[in-house]
């Protein structure tokens, strides 16, 4: 099988989710003996800071200025493609979409990685960029990032016939237990680039437990954190971790947190990748609380569920035993449930599902709530 995705970014993890999960998504993919092509605009933002120059899993990457340079190169993928699949945040979306629809391409997807953002723009009247004038119709399979209600709002108010939720994965052989780095070590640990959005759970969850525990050291990995973040003696910052230095970031913190963006708490049956990854590497996780969390954690048991800066102070008095205990469960949930290679299955049986044909045309839906 051959796939063509027109996405955001494969080649650089700096300030977005992307490129980890679609380096496990391809990587699983090319194992299956499936050909991917990639295609991303050679933007300056992720060029300084490219981390992945292929396709995981023996694909192509295809990196250009503008559309009308990749146009010619895609209309000849797609010509011999048995799927091909546009992402929120490509660019180059809209054009991209009205290519995959033009061509002989027998199976049209749309991969939402943003739901709860496009949805948002759609209840506030904001165009968004990605999603032309005709919405999802013209697609026969659109997957989400979320789940939950969110799969009935792409149905009904963007016109998506069929749709699927293909969550948050994580590579066991990427993310796993690591001998702890004194440069990371930290009572408590956060990995996340800034958005505002996440600011106010932040300063709860984070900032003000540090502000009551000066005795405990607090480490931050990410990237885009203003200069009037508000830091405190005891908090450490590491500027942006490649996907290579996430196992030893989160193996050297005694707690991981995990702070989810506001728009996907709100929807719910949005895992954040960090969420599985920190998972797969046996740390024990803090997070917030959001609708369906329990569809891939158990609270109490797998995982510890924050809802004031009380609730973090409780987890970092635990005993190092329970601690431990509560990792391993969920590192083996993980494990059973949320790696790469089992979300690569998930899509090409979804895509292998498909009747192929050379136009998109009606047909039940196969909603998964």
């Amino acid at each position: 099988m051959k796939l063509v995705i027109f996405g955001l970014t494969i080649s650089s993890s700096w300030g977005n989710g992307h490129a980890t999960l679609w380096r496990g998504l391809t990587r699983g993919l090319g194992a299956m003996g499936w050909d991917v092509v990639f295609f991303e605009r050679d933007v300056t933002f992720y060029a300084g800071a490219r981390d992945c120059d292929h396709v995981p899993g023996g694909g192509e990457l295809v990196l250009y200025r503008d559309w009308a340079d990749a146009r010619v190169l895609a209309r000849e993928h797609l010509r011999d493609a048995d799927a091909a699949i546009v992402t929120s945040y490509c660019p180059d979306g809209v054009a991209a979409t009205d290519e995959m629809l033009a061509s002989r391409c027998p199976r049209r997807i749309f991969y939402d990685l943003d739901t709860p953002v496009t949805l948002d723009n759609l209840a506030a009247g904001r165009e968004t960029a990605y999603i032309g004038a005709d919405g999802l119709r013209g697609f026969d399979l659109v997957l989400s990032f979320t789940g939950g209600p969110a799969l009935d709002i792409l149905r009904d108010e963007l016109g998506a016939k069929r749709v699927a939720p293909l969550y948050g994965h994580v590579d066991p052989d990427v993310h796993r237990p690591m001998p702890k780095d004194p440069h990371f070590a930290a009572d408590l640990s956060y990995l996340g680039t800034y958005a505002q959005d996440r600011q106010a759970m932040l300063e709860e969850l984070f900032i003000e437990p540090a502000q009551l525990r000066p005795d405990m050291r607090f480490v931050i990995g990410g990237a885009q954190y203003p200069a009037d973040f508000p830091w405190t003696n005891n908090i450490y910052f590491v500027r942006h971790l490649p996907p290579g230095d996430h196992a030893a970031f989160f193996s050297s913190g005694r707690i991981t947190l995990n702070v989810t963006r506001a728009a996907m708490a709100r929807m719910g049956w949005c895992p954040s990748g960090r969420l599985f990854e920190a998972a797969a590497c046996g740390a024990p996780i803090v997070t917030d609380d959001w609708p369906g969390l329990s569809e891939f954690f158990t609270p109490g048991q797998e995982i510890i569920v924050a809802r004031n800066a009380a609730d973090t102070l409780a987890a970092l008095d635990m005993p190092d035993d329970d601690l431990a205990t509560m990792a391993r469960r969920a590192r083996e949930r993980v494990l059973d449930e949320h790696t790469s290679m089992q979300r690569a299955r998930e899509l090409a049986g979804l895509i292998e599902s498909l009747d192929a044909r050379t136009s998109s045309t009606a047909h039940a839906p196969f909603m998964e709530t």
